[in-house]
């Protein structure tokens, strides 16, 4: 167990690496090519052919990486965030953690970043550190059609599910240095079953994947050794001393929380609707790539307007630290602040938002930009590029809050405790981010270990909460993307108004019922209805006379019957004795994940009368609950036992019914009270 999660975390470190270095060289390359045409352009005129070099440059990156995904595995668009929550609920999304995925999203995410989208590289490491944690796990790649024999025991869908927590909080450790937000993260929004030992392997994954990103940065950065790059986003250091806040400041920063929540509401509302568009109008291939480059383009194209009109001039000081600082029409010692945020990756934005010095940046800057890059964000998230939305919001919120500050400074006569806007570019940052994503104990944890300063941690935490309960207000978080809408994601528990209802009202009835000795062409027949799409079949008693159910004997899956099939493991009606061929487990393990499907299965007709025993290989105690069971309680054992099926059986403990996750999935609570949704069928 300890080697399989060094090893997920030494590899999520490696491709987080393999990210940061690729994006930072590829977006250095091409902010240098245009910065170099602009100061050549801005002597001659004729700045549009600067501009058109940026657009077509956005435009290629974007292209690239939108092909990729639109045409070779379409599960790769986005953050990934939502398809690995539902995954590690307990749902199986197709493709998901397949290494296709992971090739496309890592390339894909290297050109969304490069070129210039406003998007960030975090949410992505969560998908990747999923996909990896599930590969290793098994010890084989299907996607390779190459079995290493090793790890086989792990082999099951509880045990999988649990490597790839580890996966995810590996992801998010190095994407923020935050090793303790990455096992918090797997808790809050991930595992639906918990452990201690599944603490400390999450633990022990994540501590691994931040120490190996660590490690070949500091090579990478020419200082073997020197460990101060935990995570892709480094924040700088809050000192204590140089940012403090005080008791009176805690109501603004409440206020902050609430308007995080409002424009997260405002963001997630308008995505929303953009997304219902975009299933509707753009489906097709072609049409995504090209929306793609459209939004690189118009992106290139508002940051260089946003640059070209801002005469927001700021003298180039002995401790600037601007990368690409951009004269345009300042004069000589002087750099376009706009330029700043603009003309820079996004994690280099967030930090000069975050530790620049008061006066760095104009007001107007900051409210023109925050707007233009809102717009672009909502945009941008949806696109079929890979990309996580962590950046951008924390961009939104480190601008509007620095304004937040800068306005206060100007209000208040005293200028020694409201100097610093840098500590409400923070609080904004974090505002914004919770009014998006809705996470609240493990970002708080997230932000402060990525700071590094603990002082901030209560302020945060009051700020997030804020900025969630404000935003659930208005909408749902992003679970409600259309298309994850229809999948029955189990929440922690049950709906609170649905203590009326019983599982005789939620189940599933009539149930197809099997005999302990049953006869291949029946259980073929079942197997083959497209109307019996359960995965669990109680196993009865033989039935009685007057046609009543059996009494419950035992549970059997699908998945076990396909390989009992697969082997023919059945005997001849004629014989006495019911002797059948032995299976191991590893004939089961070694058919996991993918069981082929029935149809590729061929019985003749003879083998048609053969009887099958499933007395050895059922489940002979599954769990069961009388009818009359209340929803909340049903909830409950689902959750907390992490079952599939849960048989309803009447007074003589005869099969009235199954619930299954959608049975239970189905009801939620909207502004009318308990509702019914509909669930896709799958």
């Amino acid at each position: 167990i300890w080697v399989i999660c060094g090893l997920i975390g030494f590899l999520t470190g490696l491709i987080a690496c393999m990210i940061d270095i690729a994006v930072e060289k590829l977006a250095g390359y091409k902010y240098l090519a245009v910065k170099q045409n602009i100061e050549k352009y801005t002597e001659l005129g004729g700045l549009s052919i600067s501009l058109i070099l940026w657009a077509v440059l956005n435009s290629a990156f974007v292209m690239l990486g939108s092909l990729a995904v639109a045409f070779l595995e379409p599960i790769a668009a986005g953050s990934g965030i939502p398809q690995i929550k539902c995954f590690l609920n307990g749902v199986k999304i197709p493709r998901v953690v397949r290494l296709k995925t992971l090739v496309i999203k890592v390339f894909g995410v290297i050109c969304s970043v490069a070129g210039g989208l406003a998007v960030g590289k975090e949410g992505p490491m969560i998908h990747s550190g999923a996909v990896v944690a599930a590969g290793v796990s098994q010890g084989r790649s299907t996607s390779l059609k190459k079995d290493f024999k090793i790890f086989e025991y792990f082999r099951r869908d509880t045990e999988k599910r649990d490597f790839v927590s580890a996966g995810a909080a590996a992801g998010v450790s190095a994407a923020f240095g935050a090793p303790v937000g990455g096992v918090l993260f797997s808790l809050e929004e991930g595992a639906s079953f918990w452990n201690q030992l599944l603490t400390w392997r999450i633990f022990f994954a994540s501590m691994v994947s931040t120490f190996t990103l660590n490690f070949f940065l500091s090579i990478y950065h020419g200082k073997p050794g020197q460990l101060s790059s935990p995570g892709l986003i480094n924040f700088g250091r809050f000192d204590s001393d140089s940012v403090q806040y005080n008791l009176y400041e805690i109501p603004l920063f409440i206020i902050m929380g609430a308007l995080g929540g409002v424009l997260g509401a405002l963001f997630n509302i308008i995505n929303y609707w953009l997304t219902i568009f975009r299933i509707r109008y753009i489906h097709r291939p072609c049409l995504q790539v090209m929306e793609a480059m459209l939004v690189a383009a118009v992106t290139a194209t508002v940051s260089f307007a946003m640059i070209y009109f801002s005469n927001d001039c700021q003298p180039l000081g002995q401790d600037n630290t601007e990368e690409y600082p951009l004269q345009l029409f300042c004069a000589d010692g002087e750099y376009n602040s706009m330029a700043t945020a603009f003309f820079n990756t996004p994690e280099r934005s967030v930090r000069s938002l975050f530790h620049n010095p008061p006066g760095t940046y104009n007001p107007v800057t900051l409210g023109v930009f925050t707007l233009a890059y809102f717009a672009l964000a909502v945009w941008t998230y949806g696109l079929t590029v890979s990309a996580g939305v962590f950046i951008p919001s924390l961009l939104i919120g480190a601008a509007w809050g620095r304004l937040f500050g800068i306005l206060l400074s100007f209000i208040a006569s005293s200028q020694s405790i409201w100097a610093d806007p840098g500590k409400y570019a923070l609080i904004g940052a974090a505002a914004q981010l919770g009014g998006i994503v809705r996470m609240t104990l493990s970002l708080t944890v997230i932000l402060v270990e990525a700071t590094g300063n603990v002082t901030y941690g209560f302020p945060i935490m009051l700020v997030l909460m804020t900025a969630k309960i404000v935003g659930d207000y208005f909408i749902e978080g992003r679970s409600r993307i259309p298309g994850l809408q229809s999948v029955p994601f189990l929440h922690w528990d049950a709906p609170p108004t649905s203590h009326w209802l019983t599982a005789r009202e939620v189940m599933s009835s009539p149930v197809t019922c099997f005999n302990r000795v049953e006869k291949v062409g029946r259980i073929v027949d079942v197997l083959s209805n497209t109307s019996t799409n359960h995965n669990g079949f109680p196993v009865v008693s033989d039935t009685t006379e007057n046609d009543e159910p059996g009494k419950i004997c035992g549970l059997i899956l699908r998945s076990q019957l396909i390989v009992l099939l697969k082997h023919k493991v059945f005997v001849e009606r004629a014989s006495s004795r019911l002797s059948q061929r032995r299976l191991q487990l590893k004939d089961f393990r070694d058919a996991y994940p993918r069981f082929p499907p029935i149809q590729s299965i061929h019985v003749s007709q003879d083998e048609r009368e053969c009887m099958m025993d499933l007395t050895e290989f059922m489940n002979p105690t599954p769990y069961t609950v009388p009818q009359e069971t209340s929803l909340p309680r049903v909830f409950k054992l689902f959750r907390a036992l992490g079952l599939r099926h849960l048989v309803v059986v009447d007074n003589e403990n005869r099969v009235v019914g199954l619930v299954t996750r959608k049975d239970l999935a189905r009801y939620h609570v909207g502004k009318d009270g308990l509702e019914e949704l509909h669930l896709a069928q799958t």
